[in-house]
């Protein structure tokens, strides 16, 4: 079954949304990298064993990729312009095709990836959207030995809780359940259109939450 591997969260400016999550979290990030095939790149924040933070955010130096970015990254408008926004969540599986293909809601292609000496294989929807508006995991499937979050410095950072709210409920909780992950987001009815997602990072000043 799959498992969380990873929140992703947005900016429109990643040094700038790194210094608004930085003052939020208490802690520093890690440096990350940058992803050619999607124009994009990031930085990083360790939550415990096999679980840490992304922020990512077009790059600016990097050309089109000629193809829409993942997590709707082409949409900046999207983006609060003072702060980084929680856009969705990532889980990780030991044979992605075959999750993919179990879950009730399209997750799109399976692409192939790579960032420094790390591999791997991410669904991706061919238009960039977030399934589920973002309550719906994107899979991962690692194909290299270490974790990511195994590289990661332990900054005392911990996710408590993930929970979501959608106008449509039972349609997320029937995917997750799918996956195998109905017990990993707390799903509740959504008081709009647009779904929301939140965390609960405990750190070392206090539990912080994130949406």
């Amino acid at each position: 079954m799959a498992v969380p591997d990873h929140l992703v969260l947005a900016a429109r400016d990643l040094d700038q949304g790194a210094t608004w999550l930085e003052d939020r979290l208490g802690v520093p990030l890690a440096d990350g990298g940058r992803h050619t095939r999607m124009g994009t790149c990031n930085r990083l924040l360790g939550l415990g064993e096999g679980l840490y933070l992304e922020l990512i955010a077009i790059d600016p130096q990097a050309p089109p990729p000629g193809r829409a970015r993942w997590f709707g990254l082409d949409r900046p408008e999207d983006l609060p312009a003072d702060r980084p926004r929680l856009l969705t969540w990532v889980a990780r599986s030991d044979d992605i095709g075959r999750e993919a293909a179990a879950s009730t809601e399209d997750l799109g292609e399976i692409l192939s990836m790579e960032r420094g000496d790390y591999r791997w294989r991410i669904t991706a929807p061919p238009d960039g959207h977030l399934p589920g508006g973002g309550l719906v995991p994107t899979l991962i499937q690692w194909d290299v030995p270490l974790h990511p979050a195994s590289r990661l410095p332990d900054a005392g950072c911990r996710l408590m809780k993930l929970e979501g709210f959608h106008p449509q409920p039972a349609r997320i909780r029937g995917v997750l359940s799918a996956l195998g992950l109905a017990s990993r987001l707390d799903v509740h009815p959504g008081t709009d259109d647009a779904p929301q997602l939140v965390a609960y990072v405990r750190t070392p000043g206090g539990l912080v939450e994130l949406d």
